[in-house]
């Protein structure tokens, strides 16, 4: 399906790819930790929205 020369290329990209994200990632990490203080609130609070709309869904289909 895939010659020799495509999976390689894909195998050398998927490691690089990943490793400049990683490398972007510690490198940001500081500022992330400063910029996005509250968004951890903000996720919890939709996952609890979701429940109760799950919730809802079931207690008015019975």
């Amino acid at each position: 399906m895939f010659s020799t020369g495509q999976i390689t290329f894909a195998i050398l990209f998927a490691i690089g790819f990943i490793a400049i994200i990683i490398f972007s990632y510690r490198k940001d990490s500081r500022q992330h930790l400063k910029n996005y203080k509250g968004v951890k609130w903000v996720a919890i609070a939709f996952v609890i929205f979701i429940c109760i709309l799950f919730l809802i869904k079931f207690a008015l289909k019975r």
